[in-house]
């Protein structure tokens, strides 16, 4: 049996490794967009690890949307889960502008993206059906997996010939037990920044019984012609079943939603567990939300800039020799081969003596011998910040190369 034709059965009617530094970063004061710039340990850094890609932080309009709902409402209201006291024409607004810009007919607001993920698997799934699912998914569907009564079969990373061996598994399966297969990738993978193979998996549907569920957190506000997605950047949004975004990357807030069918979104509004026993997302948040949303709308140059400062970052690392994996998004990795103790030195001289802040992989994320340096590019870097950050990254490349690290152990100021 199909999962959803399953699911509107039986819903009746209601249809690193390396310690952490003390100290911490601080915002200066500014007016506008907040600078990618920030105070540690009493001296500026440069930062490419901010979620704030299309530089919404620190917006004026946001800033006074928020002020507006934190004055009319405080920060308690709605003080109660959206089931019993906590629901606000506001909150009804938000998911119906949500839904429309990301071509679903219903969405449903969830209080945090890794939590409603979680959820979002443990209601769709029960004991009979199988998971299918990209073997580089994020920590919240693995986590989400892990409450999985079932079974379920992971695919080789953006591998299809190795998901139609995992959907011929799970077709065995399901015409014994009677369930469904939920098929599961991201829409832009947060680590390399390759694209999940959307369309190509959507293909297998001709060969296979599935629905799509696609973790979209860092495609959604930035991918395709007007935002809306990955999925609308490949052209497939009515083959994705079920799209999961979130707020904190693209849009700097809090919270996420998923969207799909009228029918599975009311199902998610009663049987989301993290939801129905958690009070509603924050009216302030809600309120900068939709003025959030309506600059990601209404405003594409602010995602013109994001793109180019990410292609001006990856084509000059390109340029100087570095090796940026398969990204074809602007998430920017740059892999370098070393060992942990030169990956944390490297990253403290970067900090340190360089003023440039990133994040940093290591093994078991990535395979020994190599270290990741994790860049997000926003709307609110600089050209001139790119500039930085590439001599920057090739003063401390050669320093690598040169066995710099292995000898001297940087420790801070």
């Amino acid at each position: 049996m199909d999962i959803f034709e399953k699911i509107a059965k039986h819903m009746g009617p209601i249809g690193q490794h390396h310690k952490w530094s003390h100290g911490y970063f601080s915002f200066p004061k500014l007016e506008g967009e907040i600078a990618p710039h920030m105070m540690f340990r009493g001296k500026e850094h440069l930062v490419w690890s901010l979620n704030n890609y299309l530089g919404l932080a620190n917006h004026p309009e946001v800033r006074k949307a928020d002020e507006a709902g934190a004055a009319e409402f405080g920060m308690a209201y709605p003080m109660g889960a959206r089931m019993m006291s906590g629901n606000s024409k506001y909150h009804e607004q938000l998911e119906q502008e949500l839904a429309a810009f990301v071509g679903k007919p219903d969405a449903f607001l969830l209080n945090y993206g890794y939590q409603g993920m979680v959820s979002i698997i443990d209601s769709l799934v029960d004991r009979n059906d199988v998971i299918v699912y990209d073997g580089e998914s994020h920590a919240c569907i693995i986590d989400g997996l892990r409450l999985h009564m079932g079974k379920r079969f992971v695919y080789k990373h953006n591998d299809i010939e190795s998901a139609r061996k995992q959907l011929e598994r799970a077709t065995r399966l399901v015409e014994v037990s009677g369930g469904g297969i939920l098929v599961i990738t991201e829409g832009v993978f947060g680590m390399s920044g390759a694209q999940g193979k959307l369309k190509e998996l959507i293909a297998l549907k001709s060969e296979f019984n599935f629905r799509l569920l696609i973790d979209d957190a860092h495609g959604f506000g930035t991918m395709g012609p007007t935002g809306a997605g990955t999925h609308e950047a490949q052209n497939c949004i009515d083959g994705v079943d079920v799209y999961f975004g979130t707020f904190a990357k693209s849009m700097a807030g809090i919270g996420a939603f998923v969207a799909s069918t009228e029918e599975l979104t009311n199902y998610f509004r009663y049987n989301m567990r993290s939801q129905t026993f958690a009070k509603a997302l924050p009216m302030p948040m809600v309120i900068g939300l939709l003025k959030r949303l309506e600059l990601v709308k209404n405003s594409p140059e602010l995602r013109d800039r994001l793109w180019d400062i990410a292609t001006a970052l990856q084509k000059g690392l390109r340029e100087r020799g570095f090796d940026l994996g398969v990204t074809d998004t602007m998430v920017t990795p740059v892999f370098l081969k070393g060992e942990l103790l030169e990956a944390t030195s490297l990253t403290m001289d970067l900090r340190e003596n360089y003023g440039i802040f990133c994040s940093i992989v290591v093994y078991p994320v990535i395979p020994k011998g190599l270290i990741e340096l994790r860049l997000i590019p926003t709307a609110a870097h600089t050209l001139e910040d790119v500039q930085r950050t590439l001599d920057a990254f090739s003063e401390v490349s050669d320093k690598l190369k040169a066995g710099y690290y292995k000898e001297n152990q940087i420790t801070m100021m």
